[in-house]
């Protein structure tokens, strides 16, 4: 990888190559936390329906976390939703090549085109049978700036298009959405975790949006992100995230994203929850919604993950049932 450049205050990282489409393990220290992910949405907003397939690998334990997701808005609790696997430590196989690989949790992965094309799938017997290939409407941007919750990974995020069919309980489900893809490596040990929110909106690959909050920070501000808009690129260079809360469940109902890019171009998207689930990540949770956007006047969709540490949340919930 080339080195990392950079451009007054803020951290440029370093070009994503073909390279980065496999493991990371020969750039890591040998410290147990050292991480790799690779993680793709894709929704069905007619139907409300949102899903994730997630892989998490620690090379120096030999482990893959990870799975898929599936919810719609007749459930928010993963064991209700319409599927969940989330698996913890299963065996990482050897020789592991992230372009062609079957993973234990599920989740297949290969790369048709460098960067840009990938076929997804996940199996479980008798329940689900996906089958997906993501498209990348633009190249790989990687993190620019720090205060994020992804703190000293390397990380990159992707938007594309997700087409192909979930069969899922017996039931044909097509998907054919703008979603978004990223990827990190580098150390994310599982003890004390931060509050911070990974904010995404699409409505077409000319107007797009990824906005992450600063780590613990109670007002919201933005720490780093992009949008495009028009069909150009630009960081975000300031800007916050407001939400309204439901008043019983503690999720994000509405949302606002104010923000200027680096061109002095105002972001203007506004949100609302179309469905949900929470997922309890080890010490963190992720009150992750599918979220129908108004983006700068043109409407899409995304997500609003709004992370807590366990501890933190279960705070928030008992101070907001004893307001009730």
């Amino acid at each position: 990888m080339s080195a990392i450049e950079t451009a007054g205050n803020d951290t440029v990282g370093p070009a994503i190559t073909a390279k980065d489409d496999g493991f990371h393990f020969d750039v890591m220290s040998d410290r147990w936390w050292e991480t790799e992910t690779a993680w793709f949405a894709f929704c069905n907003p007619e139907r409300r329906l949102g899903g994730w397939l997630y892989t998490m690998v620690r090379p120096n334990i030999g482990t893959v976390a990870g799975g898929a997701w599936i919810w719609d808005d007749s459930a928010h609790l993963p064991w209700e939703v319409l599927y969940s696997a989330n698996y913890t430590v299963l065996r990482l196989p050897e020789n592991a090549d992230l372009n062609d690989i079957a993973l234990p949790t599920g989740v297949s992965i290969r790369t048709l085109e460098p960067l840009t094309k990938y076929q997804l799938g996940f199996k479980d017997e008798g329940r689900i049978d996906l089958a997906l290939t993501y498209e990348a409407i633009m190249p790989p941007r990687p993190l620019r700036k720090p205060g994020s919750s992804f703190k000293h990974l390397s990380h990159f995020d992707q938007f594309g298009r997700v087409h192909g069919e979930i069969l899922l309980h017996g039931e044909a489900i097509p998907i054919d959405c703008l979603a978004i893809r990223d990827r990190s490596w580098g150390p994310r040990p599982e003890h004390r975790p931060g509050k911070s929110a990974y904010v995404t909106g699409i409505a077409s690959p000319q107007d797009a949006f990824l906005a992450v909050t600063t780590w613990n920070d109670e007002s919201n501000s933005i720490a780093y992100g992009f949008q495009i808009r028009d069909g150009e690129t630009a960081d975000l260079v300031a800007g916050r995230r407001v939400v309204e809360r439901c008043p019983k469940a503690g999720w994000v109902n509405r949302i606002i994203i104010e923000a200027t890019d680096a061109l002095g171009r105002s972001l203007l998207a506004e949100g609302r929850r179309l469905s949900g689930i929470i997922i309890n990540r080890h010490s963190f949770i992720d009150s992750n919604g599918l979220i129908e956007w108004t983006i700068n006047g043109k409407v899409g969709h995304g997500e609003d993950q709004d992370m807590w540490p366990t501890h933190a949340w279960s705070e928030f919930a008992r101070k907001n049932r004893a307001a009730r």
